[in-house]
């Protein structure tokens, strides 16, 4: 059976076209006279899901968030002893 979306965070998430997901923060709806404009004008195109949440997100939604944050698996160059003691 065809694993359905959440529909919840359906509505919490915007998907880019590239894969990205993008969320509001809170506190930005009402009482808005108490607040600083820094506070109102932070991340007004909303911010990237955080990568500790990213797995939990694709899970939810499946087929639909691609991989945002590049993995550290990069190729280091291996030195040898014989090279640091020189």
């Amino acid at each position: 059976m065809k694993q359905k979306s959440h529909s919840g965070l359906k509505k919490r998430l915007k998907i880019r076209k590239s894969g990205r997901a993008m969320f509001q923060k809170s506190a930005k709806k009402h009482l808005l006279s108490n607040k600083s404009k820094r506070q109102k004008g932070a991340s007004p195109d909303g911010l990237p899901i955080f990568k500790g949440m990213l797995q939990d997100m694709r899970r939810l939604i499946p087929g639909k968030i691609k991989a945002q944050y590049e993995s550290n698996t990069k190729k280091r160059k291996v030195v040898s002893a014989e090279k640091i003691v020189k």
